[in-house]
């Protein structure tokens, strides 16, 4: 919500929260260091950032490398795909079955078969953790790009969640992880999290009458007299870009950026995944039967909203649905062979769509896609047909931005439980992407950048064959 002091009443004792408040935006906590390293990275950024934007997709739970991209049907029964194989555009390459869309688009991404993250345990180590500082991998960008484009007051971070296209739907899980954490980079740089009936349709809501947003001179003119009134206040310095980007956020109609009715409705129904699993249709049996609801009903229609805001100038956009790619087979958890169709159809459906989508828009080198989740799963099936944590192999999945597309890099063991080549680790996952992202050798010598965000940008090395 933006709100302005009535300077009418002619307080002396105008508080800064009470100017200005962006809920969602987080303009409201720059301080005056945090302005001062952002204006002095202002000259720079044109040389840093590249034209490109990144959806990043969380598989929330740990998706299966046998049942995604690895089926190693050549493997004993109790350890190759439980969906079988399917056939590829590329020759010799297939994968599990659900991928039934996406293996006709092979030669449009990669798929990295040496993923490792190191460790089974639940959290969002990937997007979110010690290689990324404990803050957003798009916070890391932002910290760079600024919170906010100067062309077009876009967020430069934004984070989608099921409530962003369903009420209905239940919060995204944070018992493993915040994905809109800043870490140490800061709030400031925290992504932009919109939702039904709050942040972004609340927060690019104006609590005044369009009249008097029309009329900027009588703006400026209240704006004039609140600097006046507060010049002695030292965060006063140089706050006045960063209130005009604020204003222009709801000025210039960004909030149009998350209105899928905008879209053409053929294309909504293409990425449309609600029918794919009907509530009616997950069983009972299992206690997270409301999240894979959640996924199905909302993940395309994220994808869609999220090629949106990236077309539009947005640099990072995290997408997750809820927590399930968890297929232990227990009271919780769907087996593999029922989690796939559970999970793995809405995956296949909607990640084709938004391939197909920017292939069709030409935007193939500007927007890079990564799918992965927390870890792998177990090279064996347990005892009821779910395969359990597993931290030696993990699924990546790699699109667009530019890269080198239509290829199988790295390879696994027979077993599919470790790599067989070189290791991709998390820091070169992290490595690719800020690469795709930003000049890496130019923000080297940039004034401005904090020394632990330089280090994270060159722990890693970008993943060979890629660049």
């Amino acid at each position: 919500m933006l709100t302005f002091s009535d300077l009418s009443q002619g307080s002396s004792r105008l508080q800064r929260r009470d100017f200005l408040r962006i809920g969602g935006l987080g303009l409201g906590g720059l301080g005056l260091s945090e302005m001062m390293a952002l204006k002095a990275l202002g000259a720079s950024q044109k040389r840093l950032l590249k034209d490109k934007s990144v959806i990043f997709l969380f598989m929330h739970g740990g998706p299966s490398q046998f049942e995604t991209f690895d089926p190693k049907m050549d493997a004993p029964s109790e350890i190759r795909s439980v969906t079988g194989e399917i056939k590829t555009k590329l020759p010799g390459i297939t994968f599990g079955s659900t991928m039934e869309r996406l293996a006709g688009l092979a030669d449009k991404f990669s798929i990295v078969r040496s993923f490792v993250t190191g460790d089974s345990v639940h959290d969002i180590k990937t997007i979110v953790g010690k290689d990324t500082l404990q803050a957003n991998l798009g916070s890391l960008y932002s910290r760079i790009a600024g919170p906010l484009r100067k062309s077009s007051a876009m967020p430069t971070n934004v984070a989608l969640f099921p409530q962003a296209i369903s009420q209905a739907a239940g919060p995204v899980i944070k018992q493993f992880g915040d994905f809109t954490s800043s870490g140490e980079l800061g709030a400031t740089f925290k992504p932009f999290v919109p939702g039904v009936g709050g942040g972004a349709q609340a927060d690019m809501t104006l609590s005044l009458p369009q009249s008097r947003l029309d009329d900027r001179r009588t703006l400026l003119t209240s704006l004039d007299q609140w600097k006046r009134q507060m010049d002695s206040n030292e965060v006063i310095g140089g706050m006045s870009e960063f209130q005009s980007l604020a204003f222009d956020v709801l000025r210039r109609g960004v909030s149009d950026a998350f209105d899928l009715s905008k879209e053409d409705p053929r294309l909504i129904a293409r990425y449309d995944t609600s029918k794919l699993l009907p509530k009616d249709r997950i069983s009972t049996e299992w206690n997270n039967r409301e999240h894979y609801a959640d996924n199905a009903a909302t993940l395309g229609k994220l994808l869609l909203m999220a090629r949106r805001l990236c077309e539009r100038g947005c640099g990072f956009v995290t997408v997750t649905t809820s927590f399930v790619w968890d297929m232990h087979a227990d009271k919780n958890n769907a087996p593999c062979r029922t989690g796939m169709d559970y999970v793995g159809r809405p995956f296949d459906h909607a990640v084709s769509a938004l391939i197909e989508d920017i292939e069709a828009r030409g935007l193939s080198e500007k927007i890079m896609l990564v799918c992965c989740g927390e870890m792998g799963r177990s090279p064996k099936l347990n005892a009821k047909g779910g395969r359990d944590h597993w931290g030696g192999l993990a699924p990546l999945m790699i699109y667009g931005g530019g890269l080198k597309m239509g290829q199988v890099i790295g390879q696994s063991a027979r077993n599919g439980g470790e790599p067989s080549s070189r290791p991709i680790t998390i820091p070169d996952l992290v490595s690719t992407i800020m690469h795709t992202l930003v000049d890496v050798g130019e923000a080297r010598v940039t004034d401005g950048l904090p020394p632990n965000l330089l280090n994270v940008l060159t722990r890693g090395e970008p993943i060979e064959g890629l660049v």
